[in-house]
């Protein structure tokens, strides 16, 4: 089935267009816990090497059944960066944190990326920033100060604050992927962006694993390939594949503010499946940074 059948068929029934943007949140916020999980069995650089290798595979076959084709070459250099700051930065950060940082916390601060995109895009894309928007800025802001401040404030250990860091830099270079991508790939299809910066990133990654982590023990069993496939191929290429789909049928508006259901899902697993406490100080930074982030993105009629 085309693309384009596909989402005329979504255009007739919008209600399986929610249904589907729930569903993609809750494996989203699902694959944070399976992303700690799969530490036990491998170093976090190889992991990412598994997972965004199976994950580009998965998305240039979405491309090649799609007849969507290769971007032009004057574009191979902006896909380069940009997969190096969305895939490769973000996720190896990302991973390398989560050996000290809780899976939900770490989902919270990555997700404050929406913020820093605001920031820079008042820079680089003369976007406003209004009274709203800045009172978001200042809401999430403090969201973040009330986990880090709290951490800091209970004399949590040293590498975990640093992780946390590292996260909210991996937010900072995700926002700066998408300012780019703006300025310099926006007329790309967008699963061709996401497939192709996938590969780049991959190769990245896996230069900086052969670096970090050449002979380093890898248990590869039916629970670690589980997470390699569950995060690679479903959380990776599919959703990314459905995500473009449903970001054509509603506004970048509406389909961003749902993401934030990402990091409450990945609190709610990570404090079941892992017995992560949700403290007080966790609870009150989420509130604020995802009304921080609200008030970012909302838009006057």
């Amino acid at each position: 089935m085309s693309d384009r059948r596909m989402v005329s068929i979504l255009q007739k029934n919008r209600g399986i267009v929610w249904i589907l943007n729930f569903t993609i949140t809750i494996l989203w916020g699902y694959a944070w816990v399976l992303m700690k999980v799969a530490l036990e069995y491998m170093g976090p650089f190889t992991f990412s090497t598994f997972r965004f290798s199976v994950g580009a595979i998965t998305l240039l076959i979405v491309v090649w059944i799609l007849k969507i084709g290769i971007p032009p070459k004057q574009y191979w250099k902006h896909l380069f960066i940009i997969g190096m700051l969305q895939t490769a930065v973000v996720f190896l950060l990302v991973m390398f944190a989560l050996k000290f940082v809780e899976a939900g916390k770490s989902s919270v601060l990555l997700y404050s990326m929406p913020m820093w995109g605001s920031i820079l895009a008042a820079k680089f894309l003369g976007e406003k920033l209004t009274a709203r928007k800045m009172t978001g800025l200042i809401i999430g802001m403090a969201g973040l100060f009330t986990i880090l401040g709290w951490d800091l404030w209970i004399g949590q250990n040293i590498e975990i604050i640093i992780g946390e860091i590292l996260i909210i830099i991996a937010a900072v270079s995700w926002a700066i992927s998408n300012i780019y991508y703006r300025l310099h790939a926006q007329d790309l299809p967008q699963i061709q962006v996401s497939a192709f910066q996938m590969v780049f990133g991959a190769i990245g990654i896996t230069l900086a694993t052969c670096f970090m982590e050449w002979g380093e023990p890898v248990d590869l069993n039916v629970h670690s390939i589980y997470y390699i496939l569950f995060t690679g191929v479903l959380a990776s290429a599919l959703c990314f594949t459905v995500w473009f789909m449903i970001m054509s049928l509603v506004d970048m508006v509406t389909a961003t503010i749902s993401t934030l259901l990402v990091p409450i899902f990945g609190l709610l697993f990570s404090s079941i499946l892992l017995d992560e406490q949700l403290t007080m100080s966790i609870v009150i930074g989420s509130v604020f940074i995802i009304i921080g982030i609200v008030f970012v993105q909302k838009r006057n009629p």
